[in-house]
């Protein structure tokens, strides 16, 4: 199966699985919270699901997960698009949430996305061992909260109204929180409902979450809204620094591209067995949205 299949495949048992998990609540908020997961690449999700695979993980314990993550995912973006934050209209082409209902729902379906991803990784069905349960528990905690994304997101506000702009070490800092963090989750995931060593492929996870960044700012400044499904060019408005405007379009995507083989470079230990997860880390680089 080729990459494009298996993704599309993913994206579906995925959405799948957000559908009965979420069917127990109800409500506008319990709406908004399904409109919220609908849709966008799944990517985190997807990456749960592979690196599992890679250890036999029955895939009911890898689907849970990868809704785990997808309903972080899901309320950062909720919540990234709020007027207090990044003020955004559009996301995936669509209304974002407080503008289809209004920021009080906005804010609650967040909410609750979170708590139900804790909810779904502490339950027996992920994993027989609470010990394993406890664990995705807490890294997703650590990984999502004020020490990883949230930090990250705190950071890049922070720095709109900083007397000078960040540097390279400082915005790859702030992204390795705020982007990084939730694509090393689910690879640690993976690893961890296979009780295996996760050190190789966190190191992939790194690679490929700094690489999927600079991808989205050679996006913003090279892309167009149609096709990527929210507004472009915002950054350079706000006079925001990102890698492309401190390193240059050609220099970011060389360092994008150095990034992809280190990554592929860091699943060899699997052998084939990675050829999927080696297709992701150059989707990253590639994509249109």
């Amino acid at each position: 199966m080729n990459f494009q299949t298996a993704l599309r495949a993913a994206q579906n048992e995925i959405a799948d699985a957000l559908h009965d998990l979420l069917a127990p609540f109800d409500g506008p908020v319990a709406d908004a919270m399904r409109y919220a997961t609908a849709g966008g690449k799944r990517l985190r999700g997807f990456l749960v699901l592979e690196t599992a695979g890679l250890f036999d993980v029955p895939r009911v314990q890898a689907l849970r997960a990868a809704a785990a993550i997808e309903a972080v995912h899901a309320y950062s973006l909720i919540h990234d698009d709020l007027p207090c934050m990044d003020d955004d209209d559009l996301r995936r082409g669509q209304p974002t949430v407080h503008r289809k209902w209004d920021e009080a729902t906005a804010v609650l379906a967040g909410d609750a996305l979170q708590t139900a991803a804790f909810e779904w990784l502490s339950g027996p069905l992920t994993h027989p061992d609470p010990a394993i349960r406890a664990e995705l528990v807490l890294t997703l905690a650590r990984d999502a909260g004020a020490a990883g994304m949230v930090r990250g997101q705190a950071l890049d506000i922070a720095a709109e109204t900083a007397a000078e702009p960040l540097d390279l070490a400082q915005i790859t800092e702030l992204q390795r929180l705020k982007t990084g963090r939730l694509l090393e989750w689910p690879c640690r995931a993976g690893a961890l409902l296979g009780q295996a060593d996760a050190a190789p492929l966190l190191q992939y996870a790194a690679d490929i979450g700094l690489a999927f960044q600079i991808a989205d700012d050679l996006l913003d400044v090279e892309g167009d809204a149609a096709t990527v499904g929210k507004a472009v060019g915002k950054d350079a408005q706000a006079g925001k620094a990102t890698f492309v405007s401190l390193m240059g379009a050609d220099a970011a995507r060389a360092r994008a591209e150095a990034l992809v083989q280190s990554a592929q470079e860091a699943l060899l230990p699997f052998g084939d067995r990675a050829a999927t997860l080696a297709a992701v880390a150059r989707y990253v680089v590639t994509r249109d949205k």
